[in-house]
């Protein structure tokens, strides 16, 4: 499975991709950050943004892209940037066909240290070594994009199981409660030709 794990941000947009080839084995692809001024106009800042993004979906080719969930901050201009970059993405990744991922900020530091509350650089030692890479990716947003790929290699397939089991579990219910209604059908038709 390749992932393009997407860290948004307007000011640094956050870039990585991962091959995960099941069980815990990942590999690094490429990781880069899309940097936009503060002092553009915020169109301009999300097309940039949506344009190198559309080029790595063209370009990696991934199966599904893994993009970090708002969460409340307490600088709303910055939740508001980050959701708008989040909405530009999912909408590219809808486009080029493929499955957009939402994970929390404490879902993905949880996968890759174990500790849902660790730090950027806890964060950023771990995928640096859980990829074996010779330097820490820099920024800490090349980084989060990294951890956001190696959190949905590892937990997609477990995210399966648990669709195709609520998936089962429904069906069986609908069969259940089609048994129970046939079956009050033939009480009350019974009782019926009783009377």
């Amino acid at each position: 499975m390749r992932v393009l794990g997407v860290d948004p941000g307007l000011t640094r947009c956050g870039l990585g991709v991962v091959d995960g080839s099941g069980g815990r084995r990942v590999r690094a692809v490429a990781v880069d950050v899309v940097r936009t001024p503060p002092d553009a106009p915020l169109p301009e800042r999300l097309l940039a943004v949506g344009v190198e993004v559309e080029r790595w979906i063209e370009r990696h080719r991934p199966d599904v892209v893994a993009v970090e969930r708002v969460f409340s901050q307490h600088n709303v201009r910055t939740v508001m940037g980050t959701a708008q970059v989040s909405g530009v993405v999912a909408m590219l990744a809808a486009k080029a066909g493929l499955a957009v991922a939402f994970h929390t900020p404490s879902e993905v530091k949880a996968a890759v240290t174990g500790e849902g509350r660790a730090g950027k650089e806890q964060v950023t030692a771990m995928v640096t070594r859980l990829l074996a890479l010779e330097e820490a990716p820099r920024p800490a947003d090349a980084a989060d994009a990294l951890a956001l790929a190696i959190c949905h290699c590892w937990r997609a397939p477990m995210l399966d199981r648990m669709a195709q089991a609520q998936a089962r579990s429904a069906e069986l219910a609908r069969a259940h409660k089609a048994r129970l209604a046939a079956a009050q059908r033939a009480r009350l038709a019974a009782a019926g030709e009783a009377s």
